[in-house]
């Protein structure tokens, strides 16, 4: 009996890690992307102008604050956010996705959901060298020929913020979540201060007497290891 196809909606800026990560979606048997939010453009490109894209509010506010019901219909949230037990991209202690919102980022991670958090502590583990860049711009493929030109400004940032020749696969890797291992526990985030931003992981393994922000909170995913080869395999296939 054949697999069952997965429906996805991706919620994305787009940045160019972003793009590689909605080709690579709209290029798979496994998966049916059934829309796009808070995002325009690269659409075009990927020939998919059938695919429904919706642009985000422009105050804050979740859908789980709207319908606390909302994720009982969603099979699973795969978040590209956090920097667990590594610097973050913002600040030390802040990836830019859960800094830019830390309160709607605490209420998702809390919400009950079945939630997977992809840090950059996983995805820094994901990099496109020069070499990878070389083989698509050498590539006959639309998307390749595509990203070959846009990754320029990407490599140089890389360049430039990290002192490195190749550049880190977010959103890609977040997407491929099933080549990604995990550990479970409760997750919360510091919303104000010199660590806005912070993601913290409690893994339940020490039992606290006394009541804390962790207690009674329901458990969450969050990514451990990481096929890095195999991201960049079928990122580049």
């Amino acid at each position: 009996m054949a697999e069952e196809i997965k429906k996805i909606i991706i919620d994305t800026d787009p940045g160019i890690d972003d793009a590689i990560a909605i080709f690579v979606a709209l290029q798979s048997p496994e998966i049916e992307v059934i829309g796009l939010t808070t995002i325009f453009g690269n659409l075009e490109v990927a020939g998919r102008t059938d695919t429904p894209v919706a642009e985000g509010s422009y105050v804050t506010i979740t859908a789980i604050q709207l319908d606390p019901e909302f994720f009982k219909n969603v099979g699973q949230i795969v978040v590209l956010g956090g920097a667990f037990a590594v610097n973050g991209n913002v600040s030390p202690a802040a990836e830019a996705n859960i800094f830019k919102d830390p309160t709607a980022a605490d209420i998702v991670f809390t919400s009950g959901a079945d939630v997977l958090a992809v840090g950059l502590n996983i995805t820094h583990q994901v990099v496109l060298t020069d070499s990878h860049r070389g083989e698509l711009a050498k590539s006959n493929g639309k998307f390749a020929k595509y990203l070959s030109k846009i990754l320029d400004v990407y490599f140089d940032y890389h360049h430039t913020a990290y002192n490195t020749r190749g550049v880190f696969l977010h959103d890609p890797t977040a997407l491929l979540a099933s080549l990604i291992t995990y550990s479970e526990g409760v997750v919360r985030v510091q919303t104000v201060g010199i660590t806005k931003g912070l993601t913290i992981f409690y893994n339940k393994q020490k039992r606290f007497v006394e009541v804390t922000e962790w207690s009674e909170k329901p458990s969450v995913k969050v990514a451990v290891t990481v096929d890095a080869p195999k991201v960049i395999e079928l990122v580049m296939a």
